[in-house]
């Protein structure tokens, strides 16, 4: 997922999407796949490599947004003694991409799945990342399967991890599962997701860690112009997290003990970072005392509320510094852990979206096997991670340009409005320009003045609000 999804409802010729148009053209973002790419896919689609384990008697769902066809996880949840067992099937895009072959090639280029408000770019053709390797219910998949055992407080105990062919009963939504389990109608594999999860929430408490619930923004036309509006997560969505981490922590385990590997690292944020969030926090009006920590407030928000929801998608720009860390041959890195999850841990559940993770899952079986892991793994190793930063920095510009894109149109028309903002940063190399969070609508913008308090609350008067430049500037009032 995106750290800061963005929606935008409206016909195809909406301005606001031809802006977005423009934004990819502008971005060299790629427009559909070249014909041999296209070709292979089709012709894997109909002949995967298929696992000799047979995992089709585990009656697996999945959960994901209702027009999700990218579907990565499916899981199954049960009691194991007087603790649990998740079953947590990944979609095994290895089975389908040929190393060195023109689809290996073109998701070498693409490196992940890029989201605009209003589409998104694919990693994969739609012959797999939508059909034969996304675990649809319509059919046996190859997977990856872990087996994870877990204690009573959800601690874990042992993992396995195997090739296995493996089908979906169900295709389930966040909303759906959250009814079920608050009515008390969710059948026991459904139900331990709530149990599991609320445990898994705890030791990620006890640990240190955390998690955001980043709520889903989106544009809807209003009076003529747009609105931003937002969807706070359900519980649903974070017990869900709470099994994809897990699997990313034991992940990083294997490959650690193994002595090979790649890691999603993150250093602590630094104290710059910080007080720019404390000074977003003071245009909110959301209250942080010094003496309460980052992670405790985060947890205290309500992402119902438009002030939080708008804080809590500002907190992501504290993962700006998170990267891969590869390392062979039992030399382990400096860094070995992701200070939000505040353990080591890696990605390794989404290989439909991410490319990585296609990597880490071979790693992971060579781990389990006790075998080397696959020559052409380990070819590309090393290259992997200055790959996954160029891929995370064009996901970035889209993130980044696309709010800029809306924003510009949530504001267009009211060139000349006078709003409460509060400067939250400030150019040291041009001290008269800095950026402002408005107080309403939650939109971030550009200021040029002389005096820009840092920290303080003032009026600012919007001087231009241009969808097709993603350009939203400000002037003190």
């Amino acid at each position: 997922m995106p750290r800061r999804p963005l929606r935008v409802t409206g016909a195809p010729e909406d301005p606001l999407r031809a802006a977005l148009g423009a934004l990819r053209t502008e971005l060299g973002v790629p427009d559909g796949f070249p014909p041999e790419v296209l070709a292979e896919a089709e012709r894997t689609a109909r002949a995967p490599r298929t696992p000799s384990y047979d995992a089709t008697d585990i009656p697996f769902f999945t959960i994901d947004p209702p027009d999700s066809t990218d579907l990565d996880q499916a899981m199954h949840l049960s009691r194991q003694g007087t603790g649990y067992r998740v079953r947590y099937a990944i979609a095994d895009v290895a089975a389908f991409v040929t190393p060195g072959g023109p689809l290996d090639a073109e998701t070498h280029r693409r490196v992940m799945t890029l989201y605009f408000p209003d589409e998104r770019v694919p990693l994969h053709p739609p012959a797999l990342g939508e059909a034969a390797a996304s675990l649809l219910p319509d059919g046996p998949r190859p997977a990856v399967l872990w087996t994870i055992d877990l204690d009573a407080d959800a601690r874990t105990l042992a993992v396995d991890v195997r090739r296995a062919l493996v089908r979906s009963r169900a295709r389930l939504d966040y909303a759906w599962v959250q009814r079920q389990i608050d009515e008390g109608r969710a059948e026991e594999p459904v139900a331990l997701l709530k149990t599991i999860g609320l445990l898994r929430e705890r030791l990620e408490l006890e640990r240190g860690g955390i998690s955001l619930n980043v709520p889903e923004q989106e544009i809807v036309p209003r009076d003529g112009g747009y609105g931003l509006e937002y969807r706070a997560p359900l519980p649903a969505d974070g017990w869900n997290a709470q099994i994809s981490l897990l699997t990313g922590m034991a992940a990083a385990d294997l490959m650690l003990a193994h002595g090979t590997g790649i890691l999603r690292t993150l250093p602590a944020a630094p104290d710059g970072a910080v007080g720019r969030l404390r000074r977003t926090a003071h245009a909110l009006r959301i209250d942080w005392p010094h003496h309460v920590s980052y992670a405790d407030l985060v947890r205290s928000l309500d992402p119902h509320r438009p002030h939080h929801a708008a804080f809590l998608l500002e907190c992501t720009t504290l993962l700006r510094g998170a990267g891969y860390t590869v390392f062979r041959d039992g030399a382990l890195p400096p860094l070995t852990t992701h200070s939000a999850v505040a353990a080591a841990y890696t990605h390794c559940t989404a290989p439909l979206r991410r490319l990585a993770d296609r990597y880490t899952g071979e790693l992971c079986l060579a781990a389990v096997s006790g075998d080397a892991p696959p020559d052409w793994v380990l070819a590309a190793l090393d290259g992997l991670p200055a790959e996954m930063a160029a891929g995370a920095r064009r996901a970035g510009a889209v993130e980044r340009e696309s709010v800029n894109v809306v924003e510009a149109a949530v504001l267009a028309g009211r060139v000349g409005e006078v709003f409460d903002a509060c400067v939250v940063d400030t150019d040291e190399r041009h001290p008269t320009t800095g950026t402002v969070q408005l107080t309403t609508p939650a939109v971030i913008g550009r200021v040029d003045g002389d005096h820009l308090p840092l920290g303080e609350h003032l009026r600012v008067r919007l001087t231009e609000a241009d969808p097709t430049r993603a350009r939203v500037r400000f002037a003190p009032a």
